[in-house]
């Protein structure tokens, strides 16, 4: 949650004001629904529709900037780790040189689609974007055109036309797992049989991108020592104003001109994290953007405007003029941000766009098929001319190591009650590298679970005798359910044991040019006999001369027939390695996790009786 205003339309801050926000500081919320009910009936008296939307538009951000702040405050220090946002520009000499990596690392992939008519265009991008600030730049990609390989080239719209009766290029409208993927739509004839593979196919995908890189990056490491003390590096300035367990203030500056070349783009130039005592990175949970006196001014302005009968030019220049006045008066940015857990050292960074180097590229892109099954005995190359480091790698693969007590300790409970004919306990742990190699031969064992009354201070009561359909257990995916119509008395306690499962994982350290048989480097490519080394036991991580780990890229099995047994397996790297680590399955054990679970309690007046 990061808030800055304007914010968006009134509409949608309204919806959010209303929605489930339940702060301890019961005032503090009485008092934001009572201001939230009186804006709503001043707003219905406003007849003038361009000044409604205005007024709309402000106070509905300022009251949701004022629910989110109390959110903020209001929510319990839970903590919560994430992942060094700056990791990927760390592995690079310059700011340049990361830009250099997304561009030349870009590759589009051709995906099987469901439908005759339907082939998907996969861009894949060698940097994530699901993670906050993974790509720290402004950028734009704008896809242009496909070139099929009848030579016709189809100009990218930006969205599928019905009434369009040619092959069309536009975004994928039904891929929400990955959003920038793009679809070649063929015409539709009514009774005419169309078979996919005899339609010209995309050969090449056009478009243009553009990157801006600042001068460089800068970061300041602030303890609580540094609070109220500005720390400098040439144009950079940053004071601590304020360190709490779980939240900074900071204020911000850059006292050199902006680059021209950066022009009105929308800048975000601070980056703020933080370690608890551990060293460990905290993820955030959100951030303020705006001082007291800019809301001040804010609230300012929303009651000049509520004094209107009409909107008028002459009044919105009068507002606009008011805002560059107060603007020329905020000498330093200013941000409040919030993280899951105790703060113990912060890492303030700032970008500097004093001077910024625009990088724009016409890309011509060929569209490469490498399907996850193919019966293809040749392997495809797929060498590109960048190193991309994998940084999620050493967390996962401390799940190789997991022990009984950590897998123990990870285990999260739920309970549904909605349907009391069919409540539910589930068992989950958190995911870890541990999960990936535990194969299917599982012997869960028994999972022995009985349920309790309780007595009158609500401990745990006598047994109930139940018949054997009353409940069902679920062991391996860990879900007991349960049947309150055949329960004589309230059950409020389930006892029992649920079976984990934990892999014994042996690691070895292999030198690229020393492998075993069975294993083989073709550049960035390992091919893998699956044979020797069964998928289901076995995987495979390879570093760079660097020792960072690489990441993949893809990797795909190549079948003896359509029916026939895996050969070998292929995995292609950013980056060609220097040494695998391989990781085998050598034992699978049961783990008994054993629960004392107090049950929600079920609306049960449309049992049957």
């Amino acid at each position: 949650m990061d808030v800055r205003l304007p914010l968006m339309s009134a509409g949608i801050c309204l919806a959010l004001l209303m929605s489930g926000c339940s702060p301890s500081d019961d005032k503090r919320q009485v008092s934001l629904e009572e201001k939230t009910a009186q804006f709503e009936k001043a707003l219905d008296a406003i007849q003038d529709p361009k000044l409604k939307d205005v007024v709309a538009e402000l106070g509905g951000s300022l009251l949701l900037f004022e629910r989110a702040q109390l959110k903020l405050d209001s929510k319990p220090v839970v903590t919560e780790y994430g992942e060094d946002v700056l990791a990927v520009l760390k592995h690079y000499p310059t700011p340049q040189a990361l830009v250099d990596t997304y561009i030349n690392g870009l590759i589009v992939l051709h995906k099987d689609s469901s439908s005759d008519y339907l082939t998907d265009l996969q861009p894949v991008f060698p940097f994530n974007f699901d993670i906050p600030a993974a790509f720290l730049f402004p950028h734009s990609l704008e896809w242009q055109s496909v070139t099929l390989s009848n030579k016709r080239v189809i100009a990218f719209q930006p969205e599928w036309s019905e009434t369009d009766p040619g092959i069309q290029l536009s975004p994928s409208s039904s891929n929400l797992t990955n959003p920038d993927d793009l679809t070649v739509t063929y015409p539709f004839i009514d009774g005419l049989d169309v078979d996919n593979k005899h339609q010209p196919q995309p050969v090449s995908l056009q478009g243009k991108v553009e990157v801006i890189a600042p001068r460089r990056l800068y970061s300041f490491e602030l303890t609580k020592k540094d609070v109220g003390q500005t720390r400098t590096n040439d144009n950079l300035s940053v004071t601590l104003l304020k360190l709490t367990n779980n939240y900074a203030e900071i204020e911000f500056n850059n006292s050199a001109p902006l680059a021209p070349e950066v022009g009105a783009t929308p800048l975000k130039p601070l980056i703020v994290q933080a370690k608890d005592a551990t060293g460990q990175f905290l993820s955030r949970s959100g951030s303020i953007n705006e001082t007291a006196a800019q809301i001040a001014f804010y609230q300012q302005q929303l009651t000049k405007m509520q004094q209107q009968k009409a909107w008028s030019e002459t009044f919105e220049k009068q507002l606009e003029e008011e805002q560059r006045a107060f603007e020329k008066q905020q000498k330093n940015h200013y941000s409040r941000v919030y993280f899951n857990g105790q703060i113990e050292t912060l890492e303030v960074s700032l970008l500097d766009f004093s001077a910024a180097t625009v990088t724009r590229k016409d890309l011509d892109l060929p569209v490469r098929r490498f399907d996850q099954h193919t019966t293809d005995k040749t392997i495809q190359p797929l060498t590109l001319p960048v190193v991309v480091y994998d940084d999620q790698a050493p967390s996962w693969l401390k799940g190789a190591t997991l022990s009984e007590e950590q897998l123990k300790k990870s285990v999260s409970i739920r309970q549904s009650v909605d349907d009391p004919s069919a409540a539910r306990i589930e068992f989950d742990h958190t995911r870890s590298f541990n999960d990936e190699l535990l194969g299917t031969s599982f012997n869960p064992g028994d999972s022995p679970v009985s349920f309790f009354t309780e007595d009158s201070n609500g401990k745990r009561d006598e047994p109930i005798d139940l018949p054997p359909e009353a409940y069902q257990i679920d062991p391996l995916r860990g879900i007991i359910t349960y049947d309150l119509n055949l329960f004589a008395q309230t059950p409020a306690y389930a006892v029992g044991s649920m079976p984990l499962f934990l892999a014994t994982i042996d690691k070895q350290t292999l030198d690229a040019h020393q492998l075993p048989k069975g294993l083989e480097l073709k550049g960035n490519a390992l091919v893998v006999d699956l044979k020797l080394f069964p998928a289901q036991d076995w995987r495979f991580f390879a570093r760079y001369d660097s020792g960072h780990y690489l990441k993949e890229i893809l990797s795909v099995i190549h079948d003896a027939s359509a029916e026939g047994p895996a050969l070998f397996g292929v995995h292609y790297f950013y980056g060609q390695p220097t040494r695998l680590e391989t990781y085998q399955r050598t034992d699978l054990t049961t783990v008994q996790y054993g629960f004392e679970v107090k049950l929600d309690k079920a609306d049960t007046s449309s049992l049957d009786q």
